[in-house]
């Protein structure tokens, strides 16, 4: 099977709108800025942007708004990274993150693929079809939305979590992630590269208890290595919980069981953990003698 590209050869007044916006370093463009660019009727302008998109040029983020795909990106340029840019303007210009999965795959905390993109905001929006990915809308309470900033996606700036935020949301709502044994792996390859008292305050801050105590529980049997006083502090917390679950509040056959240091009912079974037992430990390397 023969893969085909759009073709990015342009008519005068396409390289015109593309070397344009490259000039100047913008990535976004309205269709009232190439009417002005351009000095042409509406229709004309039109007529530019159907054939810009049509070559891999432009790509539309919403209504009369339009994303530059760079010259020196080329066709490689309409994959994920785009895909992400692309998203998070159906929530602008309302406050929103990336979250969850995407964000966690976009940080290498995962290797599940992702045809999902979650978008995090208060708004009341609607899912869409965005190409070949779903993008999925979340509304949280006020108190979890917090913990993200902008960050760079080939060269556009969308807003996601950060690493802390994106390991704790990932143990809230594990459905949205790929489930609790996948919620784990994420908070293993987390661990490494977080700030724990940064995760200690969120935790605070978000005041829910069977969240810490999983959140603790979690990180122990990945064997994250938490410095000590954000791990008192994580500990103290969980202890204004006496009852908690991890998973059904009907244990499956073969559930870990109950642990007393978190306070916790873990009812789902090493298998579903999917190996996550202790990859949150520093690697050694073994040298021969």
């Amino acid at each position: 099977m023969t893969i085909t590209f759009p073709i990015r050869s342009l008519s005068p007044q396409e390289s015109r709108v593309v070397l344009t916006l490259t000039e100047r370093g913008r990535r976004e463009v309205a269709r009232e800025d190439i009417i002005k660019l351009l000095s042409v009727s509406p229709e004309s302008a039109d007529h530019v942007i159907r054939s810009l998109r049509r070559k891999g040029w432009l790509q539309q983020a919403s209504w009369g708004k339009y994303l530059l795909i760079p010259p020196d990106q080329g066709p490689e340029a309409l994959g994920e990274g785009n895909l992400l840019a692309l998203a998070s303007r159906i929530a602008e210009p309302h406050p929103y993150y990336l979250g969850y999965g995407t964000a966690a795959a976009h940080y290498g905390l995962t290797t599940q693929h992702r045809n999902t993109i979650w978008i995090v905001t208060p708004a009341r929006l609607r899912d869409r079809r965005l190409n070949d990915s779903d993008v999925r809308i979340v509304n949280p309470v006020p108190r979890k939305f917090f913990g993200f900033g902008p960050v760079d996606v080939l060269g556009y700036t969308v807003k996601m979590s950060d690493i802390e935020k994106t390991a704790i949301d990932c143990i809230d709502r594990p459905d949205l992630c790929g489930g609790i044994g996948e919620a784990a792996t994420i908070l293993a390859a987390a661990s490494r590269r977080c700030d724990w008292s940064k995760v200690a305050s969120y935790l605070q801050r978000i005041a829910s208890n069977p969240l810490t105590q999983r959140c603790g529980w979690i990180a122990d049997y990945v064997g994250a290595e938490i410095p000590d006083d954000a791990r008192a502090q994580i500990l103290q917390l969980a202890s204004k919980s006496r009852k908690a679950f991890l998973g059904p509040k009907k244990a499956p056959t073969g559930a870990i069981g109950y642990d007393e240091k978190w306070h916790l009912t873990v009812n789902v079974t090493p298998a579903e953990m999917h190996g996550s037992a202790g990859l949150g430990r520093k690697q050694s390397i073994r040298k021969d003698t």
